[in-house]
Parts: structure tokens; sequence; C-alpha cells
């Protein structure tokens, strides 16, 4: 309907682009192919049956640095975000047939896989309130998440080696529970995990608002007409770093940078027309699945979100002039000088070339945004080569932000049936890993890098062969 010709052929050039597998990365590679052969089914046909609905316009991020990404957009978004995909599953539960069958037991942390006769026949670990212990018997599937949350020690201890240090400060935007407990359990028993070093973590994190949780993350989208600098008011490049690009390459720059934070710049304007965030929190129109509203926001700019962040957020700062807003950056971040002179000498020569017109463009950045706007999916939600400093598009704004934890690219090993593999690479009976436990499936099925959109479809997807595999 969109005019788009994708193949499953063109999808897995571009999956096997982007992901770098590594020599002996099989079963990563067998689950990629079965992805991109099987997705419309298992994943787009079976989230329509359950009155998923998906944005009208496919999105097209992860097009690529150095590295080929994404050919043709594909990225589905569902209405409602992810509040309203737990709706409609659970919806198909409350009226499946044999709901009768299913029992929930919520706050059970599981601590022990419970092997008999040489399979796994059960778990056992404790309530979370009371501490009190349980057990419980059958075929046990691990849906766990990945090891980017609880309190960041996995993500510090398989930091990939080859970006130096991890950051001092790194923001969690996973789950409290995605501790890699149940990864420890798995290897305990002679699982095999892969590529525990692999994450795709986000480079535009900022403080969540008002939290209790220490060092909770809120994920921003990233303006593209923004300009990326240092913690000195620098420029990071070249090539300058824009979003919809490749996100790995954003986070490893940046933990190259003094500091390993950045600043984004940008106006009112931009904010309004450019700024969101990844998360249903916060994106309210889009949650509740208010058409005309935000329909009105993509045309008008989305005024109700960017005037909150700027409220709620400790790490956003407004000014009227550059001079000012270096000085409200330094009063927030006092361990890195941003250079006034720099910063307004980085704006003005940016700022220079948009005035020379689209014809004499040679920034990479102002490039990119030219072929970005080429697709009616991008134009809606970008501005056309706006100036940073501006006097008609101010407040002048400043965004502190920091890598942010995010997915677990590696994981447990699993065949094709999800069943959980040794270190000889035998099943282990009745155990199975779905989902971001599993690395997506096949313990790394993204290899280095997401084309996204393939997060959740995984999920779906891992959990289904499961399902089929246990059923017989």
């Amino acid at each position: 309907k969109a005019g788009i010709r994708d193949t499953p052929a063109l999808a897995l050039a571009d999956w096997h682009s982007y992901a770098e597998f590594e020599p002996g990365d099989d079963w990563p590679r067998q689950w990629a192919e079965t992805y991109v052969h099987t997705s419309r089914e298992m994943i787009y046909d079976w989230l329509s049956a359950r009155k998923v609905r998906f944005l009208p316009v496919v999105n097209w991020p992860e097009r690529g640095m150095y590295r080929r990404g994404n050919s043709l957009p594909r990225w589905h978004i569902a209405w409602g975000t992810g509040f309203g995909i737990i709706e409609a599953v659970l919806m198909g539960l409350e009226r499946h047939p044999r709901r009768k069958n299913l029992t929930i037991h919520y706050h059970h942390r599981v601590e022990e896989l419970i092997r008999s006769n040489g399979a796994v026949s059960g778990c056992a670990g404790r309530l979370e309130d009371s501490g009190e212990p349980f057990t419980a018997s059958g075929t046990v599937v691990v849906a766990a998440g990945g090891i980017c949350g609880g309190d960041l020690r996995k993500v510090r201890q398989h930091w990939f080696r080859e970006w130096g240090d991890p950051p001092p400060v790194i923001l969690n935007g996973s789950h409290i529970f995605a501790d890699g407990l149940l990864h420890d359990q798995v290897e305990a028993i002679g699982g095999n995990l892969t590529h525990l070093d692999k994450h795709w973590h986000y480079a535009a994190g900022i403080h969540y608002p008002n939290s209790p949780r220490p060092n909770h993350g809120l994920s921003l989208v990233p303006p593209r007409s923004a300009l990326w600098m240092n913690a000195h008011g620098q420029r990071i490049g070249p090539p300058p770093l824009v979003g919809y690009t490749d996100t790995r390459y954003l986070v490893e720059q940046i933990c190259r940078q003094p500091g390993q934070f950045s600043w984004q710049i940008l106006n009112w304007k931009i904010a309004i027309k450019e700024l969101a965030v990844s998360g249903c929190d916060y994106m309210t129109a889009f949650r509740e699945k208010k058409k005309l509203r935000m329909l009105k926001e993509l045309l008008f700019g989305n005024k109700e979100l960017a005037g909150r962040l700027i409220r709620e957020a400790k790490d956003i700062v407004t000014a009227d002039s550059v001079q000012e807003l270096a000085a409200k950056m330094n009063a927030l971040e006092t361990g890195h000088r941003v250079d006034p002179e720099l910063l307004e000498a980085e704006i003005a020569s940016y700022d220079a070339e948009i005035a020379r017109g689209p014809a004499y463009f040679v920034d990479e950045q102002l490039r990119r945004l030219m072929n970005f706007r080429t697709y009616r999916g991008d134009r809606l939600r970008l501005c056309k080569y706006q100036a940073i400093n501006d006097s008609n598009a101010r407040p002048l704004i400043a965004i502190r932000e920091f890598i942010l934890s995010r997915k677990s690219l590696g994981g447990i090993q699993t065949d094709l049936q999800c069943r959980v593999l040794d270190r000889q690479g035998a099943p282990i009976p009745g155990l199975y890993a779905v989902g971001e436990a599993a690395g997506f499936g096949g313990g790394g099925i993204h290899g280095r890098r997401s084309l996204e959109g393939s997060f959740l479809g995984s999920c779906v997807l891992t959990g289904r062969r499961a399902a089929r595999a246990i059923a017989g």
C-alpha cells in the first residue's frame, strides 16, 4: 500500500550487513533467516488478529553510517506503544477458551533451576515481599529479560572491550529485574551463554524526572536537527552525530569523548517538531490512541511534551543567548566546562551554512537531513533546515545526555525450537528460553546491531515457536 517493495532476500542482506555476525554464529544466522521469512505470518498477522494496529507510515531508522542498515522503511510502530500491545495480549489470554488452565503468580523471584534425571523439572525461589520459599514443577521457559537492568553490574562486567572503560554514569533504561540472575542459573547447570558483551544502548538518555529509582533513565529520540556536542561544547565528529543513522556508532563515539557524555543543542522550534521520548509515560497521545491529537502534534508541534520535559527534567536548560546557555550548562555540569566561545563558533558555522541554502550544503548532517526529507514519513517529523541561534525559534535548549542501558543482544543460546543448548551444543531437556533472555533467539539474533522494530518481533517469534515445541 505504501509503495515499499521489500523482499526477504533484501531484508536478510541488510540484517547480515548490520549484524556483522562472527564465525561460529550459526544459530544467530539461522534465527535471522527464520525471522525475515516468517515475520509476516508469525508476528504481523498474529498481532493484527489480536487487534494490534500500526501507524500508517512505516518508520525508517538505522539506515547505517559506515555499514548499510535498513535499505527501506521497515519499522511498524504499534498504536498504543508497548502498553497497547500488553493490553491486547492480556485480552487474548482472558478470552482464551482454556483460560481456566492458566494461573499467573506475581512477585515470585526464581532463584534456582531444579534438575532430575538429567532434565530440568522445575524451579525454586522466594516470594518478593515475604521471602517465603516456593517450588514449581514442569517445563521451564526462561523469559526473564536481559542483563542490562538491575544495578547495572552485569552491564559493566560485560562492557564491550573495544570501547574502553564503561562511562562513570550509565542510566538504567531497562527493568530493575533484568539483572541476569537466571542467566547465571542457566550457566550453572551447563547452559551456554554467548555474546554477553553485545548490548543495544542508547546515546540520548536523561535522568527520569522525579523517579525514586537510582540512575533511572528516560530515553529521548534525539532530534536530528540538533547539534551534538561534547562536554566542552565542541561538535562531535567528523562525521557529525545524527540520529536514525547507526545507534551503536553514536554510543561508541560518545564513549570516546571527555566525560563519556554529550550535549544536544537545539531550540524551541526544533524541540516541538522533533523531540520525542521512547516510552508510554510521556507520549500520551500515542499511548491513548488519540489520532486527531497526534496528527495535530505532527503538523503543529508537540508543545505539551517539550514544555513538560523542560519543566521536569534536570538535564535540560534553556536560555535566550548562547552565552547564557553555556553558563547554565556549566552550572549544571561542574565536572567539565563548556567553552562559551567555542560553542558559539560551532553554532554560528552551522547556521551560516544553512543560510547559504541547500544547493551549497557540504555539512554531512545537513546532507543527511536532505536525504531524510525525501521520505514522506520523515518530512512530517523534521524541521526544514532550521538554524539553531534563530531569534524566532527561542529559547535555546541544551540537553545533557548520558548512555542509557537498554537491551542485551547476547544471551542464552537456543536452537530453532527455543531449547536451551549446553556447551557442547546439545539441548537441555525441559529447558527453553525466549525473548531477550535468549538474545532474542539463538543467543544473538541481531549480532552487533539491530535494524530496530525487531526486538518486540523476535519476542513474539521466539515465544510462539517455544509454545509450539512444548505443545508438540
